[in-house]
């Protein structure tokens, strides 16, 4: 079994077009995204245009959850941005996706961690910023999962692989289409890859063991920040461009 892990696109569709022409080469025989799909300042309604015909096996975000319970007024400037490009017919298909999946014997995909989809796995963030997560941390976070080989999560934007005391091994594949931000909550901090590129893994059973490759690819990252810039977000062009925030 061979899987293509991607997560957190955020509306990039010249990098998600990328990573699809990546994963066009590499054969493999399923494609997992993780949610975070569409809520940015690029382009929402092309980039569910080309993903909800793709067949993936696909899961619900945060941002997902936000654009449909949050009223319009109460959302924030990259989910206000998707609400207002996205049309009923992809209201409707993301209503529709799930929290989380199985998408092969012994592996589970969420966003977050399994009790939030706001909820950073394996960082823990405190009132000195963002950090890697201790073991501790992240075993306690998985306490509740139920019998699992490969745990695959995103919403950090950071590519990790981390084998948990439990003995799970936990992906995270980086982000596809936004390299770095700000939040603010539960305190602030800064989330960077370090370089523009887009993000993605490759999961494979080999034997009894998983092998895992973390991805990063060229795109025209130049194309992406422009358009943010055009739509109002200054923020997200620069670190489209840098991948730092």
């Amino acid at each position: 079994m061979r899987i293509a892990v991607l997560s957190d696109v955020h509306g990039n569709l010249p990098a998600f077009e990328s990573v699809l022409e990546d994963i066009d080469r590499q054969h493999v025989d399923l494609v997992v995204n993780l949610g975070d799909l569409f809520s940015g300042g690029i382009e929402p309604s092309q980039t569910a245009d080309r993903m909800m015909g793709l067949g993936h096996v696909v899961i619900r975000g945060n941002h997902e959850r936000q654009l449909l319970d949050t009223p319009r007024e109460s959302l924030s400037p990259s989910d206000r941005w998707a609400a207002d490009q996205l049309d009923q017919r992809h209201m409707e298909w993301i209503a529709r996706l799930p929290g989380s999946a199985e998408p092969a014997p012994g592996v589970l995909a969420i966003h977050g961690s399994p009790r939030s989809d706001m909820e950073y796995l394996l960082e823990t963030v405190d009132q000195y910023g963002a950090h890697p997560a201790t073991l501790e941390e992240i075993d306690e976070r998985i306490r509740d999962i139920p019998p699992t080989e490969v745990l695959l999560c995103g919403h950090s934007h950071l590519a990790r692989i981390v084998q948990a005391g439990s003995g799970v091994l936990i992906v995270n594949p980086g982000s596809v289409g936004w390299p770095a931000f700000r939040a603010r909550h539960p305190e602030p901090h800064v989330m960077e890859a370090g370089s523009p590129h887009a993000r993605y893994a490759i999961v494979e059973r080999v034997g009894q063991e998983w092998a895992v490759s973390l991805r990063a690819i060229p795109y025209h990252w130049d194309t992406a920040a422009r358009i943010a810039t055009a739509n109002g977000r200054p923020d997200i062009s620069s670190n489209l461009l840098t991948g730092w925030a």
